[in-house]
């Protein structure tokens, strides 16, 4: 008789059965928290300064404009180096600006350049700690798992825009120095735990420091009709619909809800969206993931008008809660998509590029809301971006059938 192997048990699909994913996870918990207690605190202090919603627009101009000048160089080294070692050089780099916003603050300096450049040193360090970060997440679990990371890796930051906001707005509400002193342990304490994830093995590089090499993301973006509509969904659906801007103005002049009503307001998306991730992570979408996608991003523009007509705090509460949500089940379908459809030797690349949009989607579409209000009026500029979202919800539908007939996200 032959004795007959043991069966080896299949990989879990649960990501939190890896320990150098929890490590990760609790990081990117932590950092993201703090940038939240950041951007509550110089959100309020940028509008309290100049009563203008273009300078909130212009926030977030500053910090996308590095991760754009910088995309042909961000995914390269997160292809190239250590990427949890990228991750701990970022975090501590936006530390240091977090001291330096402090300071400005705390001499009395009545003009707002000296945050723009010091949000722009952080936008430095967004730009290589994204790719960096994204393109890690694969490479701790086995790709049976990889849907149920991305589900846990995105209510990691949901997690965080629900706390970090509320407790931002009452540390800024006690004073400047609590927030920003907060904010600072809190990297420091980020930059540890991404320091324990083990080394991970890495992809030899054979090419050469080339212009073919550094453009490599490009190329297979706009090769792949897959990662360039989910990419590209993701840009203009957020460039037109991202409310997150004028919400100091909202919370001021209009619901007249103050500090903590803004930190309200800023966790209510990600109550939402933390709510579906944890749907998501028992009871994952096994099929039709394109039209889910969709779905999802029809319904952040649809609430994004509700919130912009609102002048009632509990209904425009519930409406950015029912806004994060729809967002989750896009960004879900979405990064699974990605990062399925991308080999590891290029990840970085794409995710750098995919981190361009998401910037463009986010900061930019920060700067297009306020540009917006400041011509046309604040709740105008909400209502028309909701709607061209859930118009590019339409068009993207029809000229990317590929991602629209898109089915399952567990690699087979």
């Amino acid at each position: 008789m032959s004795a007959t192997a043991p069966a080896v048990p299949p990989p879990s699909v649960n990501a939190f059965a890896y320990r150098p994913f929890v490590y990760y996870w609790i990081c990117r918990v932590l950092g993201t928290f703090g940038v939240q207690i950041v951007s509550v605190a110089v959100g309020w202090k940028v509008y309290d300064m100049t009563r203008d919603p273009l300078a909130l627009g212009i926030v977030g101009l500053v910090q996308f404009l590095p991760a754009l000048a910088l995309v042909l160089f961000t995914g390269t080294v997160a292809d190239r180096y250590s990427r949890r070692k990228i991750m701990a050089l970022c975090i501590g780099a936006e530390a240091i600006c977090t001291g330096i916003l402090y300071w400005v603050s705390h001499v009395g300096l009545t003009v707002v350049w000296p945050i723009y450049l010091a949000l722009m040193a952080i936008g430095v360090a967004r730009a290589f700690f994204g790719p960096a970060m994204q393109a890690l997440v694969p490479n701790l679990v086995p790709p049976q798992a990889l849907a149920n990371a991305v589900a846990w890796n995105s209510s990691s930051w949901q997690i965080a825009t629900i706390t970090g906001p509320v407790a931002g707005g009452l540390l800024y509400g006690l004073s400047e120095f609590a927030a920003y002193a907060t904010a600072i342990a809190i990297f420091i304490l980020a930059g540890i735990f991404i320091l324990l994830v083990p080394k991970q093995p890495r992809h030899a590089i054979t090419e050469e420091r080339s212009w073919e090499a550094v453009s490599a993301g490009f190329r297979y973006v706009f090769t792949n009709r897959i990662v360039l509509g989910a990419i590209s969904l993701d840009l203009f659906a957020v460039l037109l619909g991202g409310a997150l801007a004028l919400m100091p103005a909202y919370a001021r002049d209009i619901l007249d809800v103050g500090p903590w009503g803004l930190g309200l307001m800023r966790a209510a998306p990600g109550v939402g969206a933390l709510a579906v991730a944890g749907l998501l992570a028992i009871k994952p979408i096994r099929s039709a993931a394109g039209l889910w996608m969709f779905a999802g991003v029809a319904g952040f523009g649809l609430t994004t008008v509700v919130f912009g007509l609102s002048v009632t705090p509990w209904i425009s509460i519930v409406a950015l809660a029912l806004m994060g949500a729809s967002d989750m089940i896009s960004v879900y379908v979405r990064e699974t998509l990605i990062q399925l459809a991308t080999p590891d030797a290029v990840r970085g690349r794409v995710n750098a590029v995919n981190m361009v949009f998401v910037g463009a989607s986010n900061e930019l579409g920060e700067f297009r809301a306020g540009v917006s209000a400041a011509v046309i009026g604040i709740v105008p500029a909400v209502v028309f971006g909701g709607v061209g979202t859930i118009v590019v919800a339409g068009l993207w539908a029809k000229w990317f059938p590929q991602l629209r007939r898109a089915e399952r996200l567990d690699g087979t």
